[in-house]
């Protein structure tokens, strides 16, 4: 079993570093809450007193953080440096293609090796150790830690080169955005035409309309009793955060000269979600917005 140190343990690295434990490995962590490091510790994660101390001694380092200037501050803050040369590392923050990139440049410069590896599948993914990771970095880094990445997941993917895990990550979730703000508009006009949201699920789940924001994520109390709809809408993936990873779609999306007028749109359409004042709450209740009045 391995020696980890994570760094980042709020909603999504606590169950991943948990889960970690849970698999046999040594787990460091340091977080910057002291209520998320409480919460770590209860879990069997060991207490590391900084970012650098976590990285001492270790096999991998893995970090899951806000944003890529983060992910860049505690790579290049020491933590490199503090890390045995031909450690490890592993990013599975969403973060800008970009950063990633400079990150793995920062990791090589270090002697050590890297992954992007961004996650898909929420909170609900990261407690019950099924979520999916989307990887670039070399081959030699991928290998290494794929047995460290399938004790948080279900799925591994090498999906190319550097940055190559967070192109995939914001390309996954603008389908997702897109996708489901179009089902929120169906259930609503259904709604509106007087067809039962049962009898809309029951159609489109099993006909050419069928996708993951129906049969997995329905915006609608009923049909999918796991739904965040059936819990208030209490966040499996914020509002917040599918913003911020549309934003991310959009950027990346303009450096590369591709056109996604969809994309686009979705960005609009969230940031108005989170302005409305349910950016806490689950990206699928975007259909209030869509109805024009909250639950």
């Amino acid at each position: 079993m391995a020696r980890i140190g994570f760094i980042g343990l709020g909603n999504m690295g606590l169950p991943m570093a948990g889960n970690l434990v849970k698999a046999g490995h040594a787990v460091q962590g340091f977080d910057l809450v002291a209520d998320n490091i409480a919460k770590a510790e209860a879990r069997g994660v060991a207490v590391a007193p900084s970012a650098v101390e976590a990285a001492k001694g270790v096999d991998v380092v893995l970090t899951m953080l806000p944003a890529g200037k983060d992910t860049l501050a505690v790579w290049g803050g020491g933590v490199l440096q503090a890390a045995t040369p031909g450690t490890l590392f592993i990013d599975s923050s969403t973060i800008d293609v970009a950063s990633a990139k400079t990150a793995h440049r920062l990791a090589a410069d270090a002697q050590m090796l890297s992954l992007d590896a961004p996650v898909s599948g929420g909170v609900g993914g990261a407690e019950a150790a099924t979520l999916t990771f989307m990887c670039g970095g070399a081959g030699e880094a991928f290998e290494r830690a794929k047995p460290v990445l399938e004790a948080m997941g279900k799925r591994v993917i090498h999906c190319g080169d550097a940055g190559a895990g967070q192109a995939a990550k914001i390309c996954n979730n603008m389908i997702l955005a897109v996708s489901m703000i179009g089902v929120c508009e169906a259930f609503v006009m259904a709604e509106k035409l007087g067809l039962s949201h049962q009898a809309l699920y029951d159609v489109t789940s099993t006909s050419s309309g069928q996708c993951w924001a129906i049969t997995s994520y329905c915006p609608v109390p009923g049909p999918v009793p796991n739904a965040p709809s059936n819990n208030g809408y209490k966040a499996g993936f914020a509002s917040a955060l599918m913003l911020k990873d549309l934003k991310l779609a959009q950027e990346a999306a303009s450096a590369a000269g591709a056109t996604t007028p969809l994309g686009a749109a979705a960005a609009q359409i969230y940031a108005m979600h989170n302005a409305w004042g349910e950016g806490s709450m689950d990206f699928s209740g975007i259909i209030h917005l869509i109805r024009g009045k909250g639950r």
